[in-house]
């Protein structure tokens, strides 16, 4: 099957999901700058969730470069990705609203770590698709990056329940990590 129908329905889902995330927004109701002050917990849990939907956005986008064609499991193993990206909106609005409070944070973390799940799973049914001597498999390699978000995420879950603003600090971290474009499959298709 061709990958630009898996392609195009991923990018509106992400793009949807993004507005969804904005729309959630509650504007201040006054024109000072201290009206902001209520709303930074959310406009902060929002950047965070943005730049982490744009993180994948741009990786999926690499990964779908790298490959030929899918199959049924690769398009179920994409939607489980989506599944996951979806609940973003929810945990990003919980997390804001609540201040950082311990059981949104670590539900946050429950996202990130089963998003990173099955983006991992994703990448290894391509890999298998196309062969260990692919194109994509020989880009992606041992995935220390991936590896190191997945560990940091494991600790940040119950370092939510102990101390929420280092576990959103871990969350961070992550980010900063994938900030840095991952140019495996750039380096390896040119």
């Amino acid at each position: 099957m061709s990958k630009g129908r898996m392609e195009a329905f991923s990018d509106g889902v992400i793009a949807i999901i993004i507005t969804i995330m904005v729309l959630e927004l509650k504007i201040p109701q006054r024109p000072d700058v201290e009206a902001l002050l209520p709303v930074m917990p959310v406009l902060l849990s929002y950047t965070l969730s943005f730049v982490f939907l744009g993180i994948y956005w741009n990786n999926h986008h690499h990964l779908l470069q790298a490959i030929q064609h899918v199959d049924g499991r690769v398009l179920w193993a994409n939607l489980h990705l989506l599944f996951w990206l979806s609940l973003t909106p929810f945990v990003t609005g919980w997390m804001g609203e609540n201040h950082f409070a311990t059981w949104p944070v670590a539900a946050y973390g429950i996202v990130l770590f089963m998003s990173a799940i099955a983006y991992t799973i994703l990448s290894r049914l391509l890999i298998r698709l196309h062969g260990a001597d692919s194109v994509l498999a020989k880009a992606y390699g041992r995935d220390l990056k991936g590896n190191i978000s997945m560990t940091l995420y494991l600790i940040a879950i119950p370092l939510a329940f102990f101390n929420s603003w280092l576990s959103g600090l871990l969350y961070v971290t992550v980010a900063i990590i994938w900030l840095i474009p991952d140019r495996r499959i750039e380096k390896t298709l040119t």
